[in-house]
C-alpha cells in the first residue's frame, strides 16, 4: 500500500473517536498492553513527559517541546488529533513522521493489528512509541488522546506528569462532575513521579492531593506558584495558565538534570510555532479584517477565546461556527457574543452536528445568524461581509478550523 491507502486503511479500519466518538472509545488498556507487549515495549526505551487535562495540554505540550529543543535535546512529541495530516500527530523536532516509516510500520504488523481488532487510537500510539525508540529521542512529550486513567498513552513512567486543568467536556466517557473528571486525568500520576497542575479548582484540589499522596509523588500546582508570566508566540491571554505550567514543569525537570537555561526557557516560549509547526491555536490568517481561528471547542476553552476575541476587536465581530453533534450546546451558547454575527455550517465528519439542530440553538436563544451548506461557504460569506475594521473568528471545532487551513 501507498502512503493514502495506508492512511486510509488506519482510518478504515475500526472506529476512530475523532470521526465517531463514543463508538470507539476504550474503556481497557489490554490492548495496548498487549501490542507494546508484541512491539517489545519500545515505551520504556526513551524519557518521556506525559501531558493530560481539560485544555491546553497541545499548547503544553508544544511549549515544551520548543523549549527542550532549543535546549539541544532530540524531543519527540505525540499529540492528537491532527488537523491537516495525520503524520502531524508524530514528530522529532518539529518535524512531521515519514511516509515511509508508517508504510513500513502498518504493513510489517497488519497481520497482529487485524487479528487482535486493535483501534486506530491504540495502532497511532504503538506507531508513536516504535518511532520515538527507533530514532533514539532525548526525550518524547507524549499527550493523552482523552481522559488519562485509561488513555492509550497512559503506559509510560515519564520522568514528569502534567496536568492543565479540569472543565466539563467529554463527560459521555468521563463523568460529569468535575471531581469524576479529576479521578480519570489524575490517573496519569505515578509512583514516585512529580506531577505539575496547572489551575487550582476548589472541586478538584484534593483529588490531586490524594492521588499524589497514593502514589508518594511531588505535586506542585503552578498557578500558586509561578507569578511573572513570561512571553510567549502562542498569542492570547488564555495561554498565561499553560505558560506557567510549563515554566513550572521546566523548573521541576532541571532539579531532576536537565539543563535548561532560563535563556533557553525564554526562546523556547518565543519561537513555539517555528520550532513545532504547531497550528490552530489563536493562529492569525489575516489582516484588515483580522481573521482568527482556533481549536477550543468546550466551555472553558470557549470562554477564554471568546474573552481576547472581545479584547481584541472593537468593529463588528463575525463568527464561522460549527460543532460536533455531542457537544451540550446549552452550555456554550451563552459564552458566545450576543452581538456578533454567526455563519453556521456543519463540519465535515461524520460526527458533525446538522446545522438544522444548531440554528434551532441560535434561534431560541435569539442570535443573528445564517445557516451555510459548507465551512468554506460560511467563511465566504463571512470575508464578504465583513469590513476592514472588523474580525472574524472561525471556530466551534477542531474540524471546522481544519477545513479553512
Amino acid at each position: 500500500m501507498n502512503y493514502l491507502k495506508t492512511v486510509n486503511w488506519l482510518f478504515n479500519q475500526l472506529p476512530i473517536y475523532q470521526s465517531q466518538g463514543k463508538s470507539a472509545y476504550k474503556k481497557d488498556l489490554s490492548n495496548t498492553l498487549l501490542l507494546a507487549d508484541y512491539l517489545k515495549n519500545p515505551e520504556n526505551n526513551f524519557k518521556s513527559i506525559h501531558v493530560g487535562g481539560t485544555n491546553g495540554k497541545g499548547s503544553c505540550s508544544h511549549m515544551l517541546a520548543s523549549v527542550l529543543q532549543e535546549a539541544g535535546y532530540k524531543v519527540g512529541l505525540y499529540t492528537s488529533p491532527h488537523l491537516k495530516d495525520y503524520r502531524e500527530r508524530i514528530k522529532i523536532d518539529g518535524k512531521d513522521i515519514s511516509k515511509q516509516f508508517i508504510m513500513e510500520f502498518v504493513k510489517k504488523h497488519k497481520a497482529f493489528f487485524e487479528e487482535n481488532s486493535l483501534s486506530f487510537f491504540e495502532m497511532t500510539v504503538g506507531l508513536a512509541f516504535e518511532y520515538f525508540a527507533k530514532e533514539k529521542v532525548d526525550i518524547a512529550i507524549i499527550e493523552v488522546g482523552l481522559g488519562g486513567r485509561l488513555d492509550s498513552t497512559n503506559i509510560i513512567i515519564p520522568e514528569l506528569s502534567v496536568i492543565t486543568n479540569i472543565g466539563l467536556d467529554h463527560v459521555q466517557f468521563l463523568g460529569n462532575t468535575l471531581p469524576k473528571i479529576a479521578f480519570e486525568k489524575a490517573g496519569i500520576i505515578k509512583q514516585n513521579i512529580p506531577v505539575v497542575i496547572g489551575e487550582t479548582h476548589d472541586e478538584t484540589e484534593a483529588i490531586f492531593h490524594k492521588k499524589a499522596k497514593e502514589q508518594k509523588s511531588k505535586i506542585y500546582f503552578a498557578d500558586q506558584i509561578v507569578n511573572k508570566v513570561l512571553d510567549s508566540d502562542l498569542k492570547g491571554s488564555y495561554q498565561d495558565n499553560n505558560i506557567k505550567t510549563v515554566m513550572k514543569s521546566i523548573e521541576v525537570l532541571k532539579a531532576s538534570g536537565f539543563n535548561i537555561s532560563n535563556k533557553v526557557l525564554k526562546s523556547g516560549l518565543l519561537n513555539v510555532v517555528k520550532n513545532t509547526n504547531l497550528i490552530g491555536r489563536w493562529q492569525l490568517l489575516g489582516e484588515n479584517p483580522k481573521i482568527v481561528c482556533d481549536t477550543a471547542h468546550n466551555k472553558e476553552g470557549l470562554t477564554y477565546t471568546m474573552r481576547q476575541l472581545k479584547d481584541e476587536c472593537l468593529a463588528d465581530i463575525h463568527i464561522v461556527f460549527g460543532v460536533v453533534s455531542d457537544k451540550d450546546l446549552e452550555k456554550i451558547i451563552d459564552i458566545l457574543p450576543k452581538s456578533a454575527k454567526y455563519y453556521l455550517c456543519k463540519p465535515n465528519v461524520l460526527r458533525g452536528l446538522d446545522t438544522e439542530k444548531l440554528a434551532r440553538v441560535f434561534e431560541d436563544n435569539k442570535y443573528k445568524y445564517k445557516v451555510y451548506n459548507s465551512v468554506e461557504k460560511a467563511y465566504l460569506a463571512a470575508k464578504s461581509n465583513a469590513n476592514q475594521k472588523d474580525c472574524i473568528y472561525i471556530g466551534g471545532s477542531t474540524f471546522v478550523v481544519a477545513e479553512i487551513l
